[in-house]
């Protein structure tokens, strides 16, 4: 069983701890990378580089620095690759980006940049060897027209050079199924990788899955009813959905896992355990 794990950059101190405490707690399970995300429109450009840095120098965990189109030319976006390479960094996720405005804005292409994520995996490919990971959406993407339209967007960037994607996540596994085997019908070869989201707060993850374009089963809205003032038993419902969802997919022979960590650890590593993950090996001091 392999995991991963997606941390976003700190805002503020004592957001850096609890991310800090977060990768020291999820460490020990020996992921195989852990992805950093970048803010909409490159917000986040200085304190990706800064996280996805202090991870290549105080533990053993592979990184994967996300890397974005947005608001840059690709004389820019190349530098920052380099510089990621030249810190020890080999793994890039390779994402168009959302526009300034979010996910609800429209993109439009810098001028001397890159005009999509297909031609920014080109653009890596040609720069050295990463291994570069890319999105991917069950559901369809929320400016897609549909999900064919989505398997051609993939199986572009494939052409480009990717190696891997990792989906927007799901509740209803079904969603994954049909879009895995819609995906290796079409000749789609390379892992696509379950993105799992623990819902540490369900109206926050219900908002985030609107603008993402994920669907949020009645089901599930139904379990976190009368909750929202009962931590303790929200974290309690959500360690059992996600363990529920990931069983089943073991069941079906999935083998990877993505999680949306949220900067926390305690559902995840729960998770984990749940599905025989054990700590490995001891990491660099933190």
């Amino acid at each position: 069983m392999n995991v991963s794990f997606e941390f976003f950059p700190p805002q503020t101190e004592e957001m850096e701890r609890t991310l800090w405490t977060s990768i020291e707690r999820l460490a020990p399970l020996a992921p195989e990378f852990v992805s950093v995300t970048y803010g909409a429109g490159g917000a986040t450009r200085e304190r990706t580089h800064a996280t996805v840095a202090r991870i290549v120098r105080e533990t053993t965990i592979k990184p994967a620095a996300h890397l974005t189109c947005v608001g840059a030319t690709c004389a820019e976006v190349d530098e920052i690759a380099r510089s990621y390479w030249e810190i020890g960094v080999r793994h890039i996720v390779a994402l168009r980006g959302d526009p300034p405005g979010g996910v609800a804005g429209r993109f439009h292409p810098h001028p001397e940049g890159y005009a999509s994520s297909t031609a920014l995996v080109a653009g890596l490919r040609r720069l050295a060897d990463f291994e570069i990971s890319v999105s991917t959406y069950p559901e369809g993407h929320p400016e897609s027209a549909s999900i064919d339209q989505d398997i051609d967007a993939l199986k572009a960037k494939i052409d480009a050079g990717a190696t891997r994607a990792i989906t927007q996540f799901f509740f209803e596994n079904e969603v994954y199924f049909r879009f895995l085997d819609k995906a290796r019908a079409s000749g789609i070869n390379i892992p696509i990788i379950p993105g799992i989201v623990p819902v540490q707060n369900f109206r926050q993850t219900a908002r985030f899955a609107e603008r993402a374009g994920a669907s949020v089963p009645a089901w599930l809205a139904e379990r976190f009813e009368g909750l929202d003032d009962d931590p303790t038993t929200r974290r309690l419902i959500a360690a059992t959905i996600a363990a529920e969802q990931v069983f089943d997919l073991v069941d079906a022979g999935i083998e990877h896992f993505h999680f949306y960590t949220m900067n926390r650890a305690d559902l995840v590593y729960a998770i984990c355990h749940l599905i025989g993950l054990r700590p490995k090996a001891e990491t660099k001091d933190l």
